[in-house]
């Protein structure tokens, strides 16, 4: 690998001619959000300059001055990235594309459209109902970019009918380490031609190149949709009952699971409770909350009423519909605040996003929860339960952060122990980034990490790119 080199006054005054006065932070006015992405506690490293491009050519520049002078890059779009990947652990300059933030064009006939990769996935979703269009990829992060979603291949509550962000990209164009301009991919829906690149880069956490522009593939918006409550016993009951849902033939567009603690936290920060939490003098304990869509209301009645007889069949102890607009936008606040609301509970928090089996779901929790009461670590949970994706933190108070980080480190090294051996995945939607290395070296092995920095080498010679994360280290 190359040694690094500091960035000095002089190439900084030519980052400043390729991006302008305005684009671009050096020295000490650079800001410290930049050290770090959403989750500070796996550290943080000082760039020496940022610089906001806003098109190919720019970052063509950019890349090729800090290749030929060995500075390293980060990529980094909105910064909320959960695992570090979007920090600059060798210094040297981070490359933010959030200034390349325009919807391109529409390409109607061919349900599709052009973006630059710092469009926030909130834009997209909102602008392609404009056009009476569906962009299905539906991360809980909805001001994160897209092209940070592309580079993880981020997931979503709507990843059961619809698939993740990877489903979605058509064509790329990208600029390698060394400079160069490349287009991968094409606004066509079947390829049979080649090694694909698109996809290699997809998901590669801004470690082979930068994303410049994107090609994003659309469907035709579902006129309606309802959601329906299924609260249960206990957890056991409710995950037991998702196979079930996904085999009746229901095409659900989101499975999504949640416990009662979560629910209750949910209920105080809102300060309105939208979960029952007693049904005929039956304490709930879990919740399943399923979604269904389509054109036809008619039909979607159909299928509830089967989605009804289910719920029956496996213990649970209400089916309720939630169909105005203000009862879904109440609902959905709720499973939306999650997150922010264990980070209101909590002084410390260390995540994981592990994916299992869906029939295992149920297993893996009551596991973790064991390991979490043993070490005296509180867990919370929530997450996709039509694709066993699993958003598990570690939460802390009143506690030092060294004692912290070593017992969250046993419960992780427990966790994902117990992921491979349900024949799991170390990560189904957040990525590696450099705080997850370990445990997908120990999932995959040897073989493949070096396959992977094999892959990584060939990108990138120099090791400029992103440096220190999934498959290299400094």
């Amino acid at each position: 690998m190359t040694k690094f080199a500091e960035l000095t006054e002089d190439l900084a005054l030519q980052l400043k001619a390729i991006v302008g006065e305005d684009d671009i932070q050096y020295g000490e006015g650079v800001n410290e959000d930049y050290s770090h992405d959403e989750m500070p506690i796996y550290g943080a490293k000082m760039p020496q300059a940022v610089v906001f491009p806003e098109n190919t050519e720019e970052v063509a520049a950019i890349m090729k001055l800090c290749y030929d002078n060995d500075i390293p890059v980060t990529v980094r779009g909105a910064g909320t990235g959960l695992v570090g990947g979007s920090t600059p652990l060798a210094g040297g300059v981070v490359l933010c594309t959030m200034n390349m933030n325009k919807i391109l064009e529409y390409d109607m006939r061919n349900l599709n459209v052009r973006i630059q990769p710092g469009v926030r996935l909130c834009d997209l979703a909102a602008d392609a109902l404009e056009h009476d269009l569906l962009y299905p990829p539906d991360p809980g992060e909805k001001t994160g970019s897209v092209g940070g979603n592309v580079s993880t291949n981020a997931g979503g509550m709507r990843a059961v009918k619809y698939g993740t962000t990877r489903d979605y990209v058509m064509a790329m164009t990208v600029v390698l380490p060394t400079g160069e301009i490349l287009e991968v991919g094409r606004a066509v829906n079947k390829t049979s031609s080649g090694y694909s690149l698109l996809h290699m880069i997809i998901g590669s956490e801004g470690t082979l190149a930068v994303i410049t522009e994107l090609t994003m593939k659309l469907v035709p918006n579902p006129q309606a949709n309802t959601s329906f409550i299924l609260p249960f016993e206990n957890i056991d009951a409710a995950i037991r009952t998702v196979p079930e849902i996904k085999l009746a033939g229901l095409g659900p567009q989101s499975i999504e699971f949640m416990e009662r603690d979560i629910v209750d936290a949910s209920a105080v920060y809102l300060g309105k409770s939208v979960f029952p939490t007693e049904i005929d003098g039956r304490e709930a304990g879990a919740y399943i909350l399923v979604t269904l869509d389509g054109n036809d209301p008619e039909e979607i009645f159909q299928r509830a009423e089967k989605l009804v007889e289910v719920a029956d069949a496996n213990g649970a102890y209400d089916v309720l519909v939630v169909d105005h607009a203000a009862e879904k936008e109440a609902v959905w606040a709720a499973r939306s605040a999650f997150l922010t609301v264990i980070e209101a509970d909590s002084d410390l928090l260390d995540e994981m996003d592990v994916v299992v089996p869906v029939d295992s779901i149920a297993d893996f929790l009551h596991y973790i929860y064991g390991v979490g009461e043993e070490l005296g670590v509180r867990i919370r949970s929530f997450g996709h339960a039509g694709d066993g994706n699993l958003h598990i933190y570690c939460a802390g108070n009143d506690i030092p952060v060294d004692e912290f980080l070593a017992k969250s480190t046993k419960v992780m090294e427990a966790a994902y122990a117990k992921c491979a051996e349900l024949r799991g995945q170390v990560s189904g939607e957040h990525g590696i980034g450099h705080a997850k290395k370990k445990y997908l070296h120990e999932s995959v092995g040897d073989t493949a990490i070096n396959l992977m920095a094999g892959i990584k080498k060939v990108f990138d010679p120099k090791g400029l790119l992103n440096p220190g994360k999934i498959c290299t280290d400094l």
